[in-house]
C-alpha cells in the first residue's frame, strides 16, 4: 500500500497510517516464493503468496537443533492454498534451498505468532509432515480452533443482530450470511496438542535465547520473538513498516476495546524493546527504526480518534463514520465493509470507554454514538 498524498491530518488511502519515513530497509528485495535469504546469522527470510489484497506474507526460518539433529524452527506458515503448498515443497525438496544449508531441510518445530490464516494456515501440514510440535500462545490456539469450527455453520443470530445494529442493509447481511464460516478453508486442521508460550518466556532456539514479547489489539495474545544476541525482532503483525494491522471489534465481543489494548501494547513495546533491533515483520520488508514506527502508529490512531470525535457532534451509526477514518470509499456490499465496520467500532468503543462519547439505541434499533457532553 502506497503512502497517500493527503494532508497530515487526513486519512490515508486505507485509513491506516502508512508513513514509513525514518525507516531503513537494509535487506534488499524480498525472496521469491520457494527461495530463502539470510538476514541475520542463522535466520532465513522466506516469502509466501497470499490470495488476498495483501498478496504476501514473510515467514522466518531459524537455525535449530533437537534430539534428532539440526533443522529449522519455522515462524509463521502461510495460508492453506496450492500456491503456498508448492512454495513449501520447493523449500524442503532434496535439491531445494533448505537442503543446501548445513541445517538441512528438516523442520524441528513451528512457531505461530497468532491465529490468522496467513500465519497459521500451513501449521497443521508442517507439524504432521515433520512430526514436530506447534508452539503458540494458548488464547491464539483456542481462538483458532473455535473459528475453524464455524466452517459450515449458518451465521449466528447474534452476529446478524450485531451488524444490523451497526446499520448494515439487508443486502449486506445476506452477503455476510453467504460468506460466513470461510475462515477454515485457509487453515489445515491444527494439531490436537501444542506447546504453550507466553509473554516473557525465554526459548532456546539453536544457539541463542529468544524471548517471547506479547502484543494485543490485532489478535488476542500475539507473540513476537526477540533475540538480543542477534539483534532481531520477529514482529508478526504487531509492528509493520508500511501499514497498521487491522484492529477490530467482532460480533463475539461487541463491547470490547481492542484499540485500547493496541495503544497500550504499542507503548509497552516502545518501553521494552531497543530501537536498534532489526525488525522482521510479517508484511513489507525487514527494517530499522522501531521506535519511530511505533510512534507513527500511535500518532496515526490518535489523529483518527480526533477526526472521529469531531464527526460525532450529531449522532452517528458505525457505518456513518467511515469518512472520518478512511479516505477510500467503502462499498456497502464489498469485502471491505466488515473490516471497516470492525475498525470503526474499535475507535468508537475506545471513545466510549474513555467517557468521550456515549452510545445509545436509536428508534430504528441501530446503535448511535455521539460526543459526550
Amino acid at each position: 500500500m502506497t503512502h497517500s498524498s493527503q494532508t497530515p491530518d487526513a486519512p490515508t488511502a486505507d485509513g491506516r497510517p502508512d508513513d514509513h519515513r525514518g525507516l531503513q530497509y537494509p535487506c534488499g528485495a524480498p525472496p521469491a516464493p520457494g527461495e530463502a535469504r539470510e538476514v541475520a546469522p542463522g535466520v532465513l527470510w522466506l516469502r509466501m503468496p497470499l490470495p488476498f489484497a495483501l498478496n504476501h506474507i514473510n515467514l522466518w526460518a531459524i537455525a535449530d537443533e533437537d534430539a534428532q539433529g539440526p533443522g529449522w524452527a519455522i515462524v509463521d506458515t502461510g495460508t492453506k492454498t496450492p500456491e503456498a503448498m508448492s512454495a513449501w515443497r520447493t523449500l524442503i525438496a532434496p535439491e531445494g534451498p533448505l537442503a543446501a544449508t548445513p541445517q538441512g531441510a528438516r523442520v524441528t518445530r513451528v512457531f505461530v505468532t497468532h491465529m490468522h490464516p496467513d500465519h497459521v494456515g500451513m501449521a497443521g501440514w508442517l507439524t504432521r509432515k515433520f512430526q514436530c510440535r506447534l508452539w503458540m500462545t494458548r488464547l491464539e490456539y483456542l481462538t483458532c480452533r473455535t473459528l475453524v469450527a464455524d466452517t459450515g455453520r449458518e451465521a449466528p443470530d447474534d452476529a446478524i443482530r450485531f451488524y444490523r445494529q451497526c446499520g448494515w442493509s439487508e443486502a449486506a447481511l445476506d452477503i455476510y450470511r453467504a460468506r460466513f464460516g470461510g475462515f477454515g478453508k485457509y487453515v489445515h486442521a491444527l494439531p490436537d496438542s501444542f506447546r504453550r508460550v507466553t509473554d516473557g518466556d525465554v526459548v532456546r532456539i539453536g544457539g541463542h535465547d529468544w524471548q517471547v514479547v506479547g502484543g494485543r489489539g490485532h489478535s488476542p495474545e500475539h507473540a513476537c520473538l526477540r533475540c538480543d544476541a542477534l539483534g532481531v525482532l520477529v514482529s508478526g503483525d504487531q509492528v509493520l513498516p508500511r501499514i497498521s494491522s487491522n484492529v477490530s471489534v467482532h460480533p463475539t465481543e461487541p463491547d470490547a476495546d481492542p484499540l485500547g489494548d493496541w495503544m497500550a501494547s504499542l507503548a509497552q513495546l516502545r518501553e521494552r524493546l531497543s530501537d536498534d533491533l532489526l525488525v522482521l515483520p510479517a508484511h513489507g520488508e525487514p527494517f530499522r527504526g522501531l521506535h519511530a514506527r511505533l510512534d507513527r502508529l500511535a500518532a496515526g490512531h490518535t489523529k483518527g480518534l480526533e477526526r472521529l470525535l469531531r464527526s460525532l457532534d450529531e449522532p452517528r451509526r458505525a457505518i456513518d463514520v467511515f469518512g472520518a477514518l478512511f479516505a477510500r470509499p467503502i462499498d456497502s456490499k464489498g469485502e471491505l465493509l466488515g473490516m471497516a465496520t470492525g475498525e470503526s467500532l474499535a475507535h468508537l468503543n475506545y471513545l466510549v470507554a474513555q467517557g468521550r462519547a456515549r452510545r445509545f439505541v436509536g428508534d430504528d434499533g441501530a446503535l448511535r454514538y455521539q460526543r459526550a457532553g
